[in-house]
């Protein structure tokens, strides 16, 4: 086994605990209650969008891994 393709493998395993990490922020951070026919939305805006930024990090982080490896097979 080269380094390529370790990096390549600790590429994707890191994306896909950030990954976990900002689906559980964003989930975290988005609240709706039904009261009474009323939908109140208590939702944290910037932790969502902090969450959504760890999810496009995590795709980069996957892609960065696939070409890595794919590079390691040539």
């Amino acid at each position: 086994m080269n380094a390529t393709k370790i990096i390549g493998i600790i590429l994707i395993i890191a994306s896909l605990l950030v990954g976990y990490v900002g689906f559980n922020k964003i989930a975290d951070n988005t609240a709706q209650i039904n009261l009474l026919g009323l939908k109140i939305d208590a939702s944290n805006e910037s932790g969502k969008q902090q969450g959504y930024l760890y999810v496009g990090f995590a795709i980069l982080l996957f892609g960065g891994g696939i070409y890595t490896m794919n590079k390691s097979k040539q």
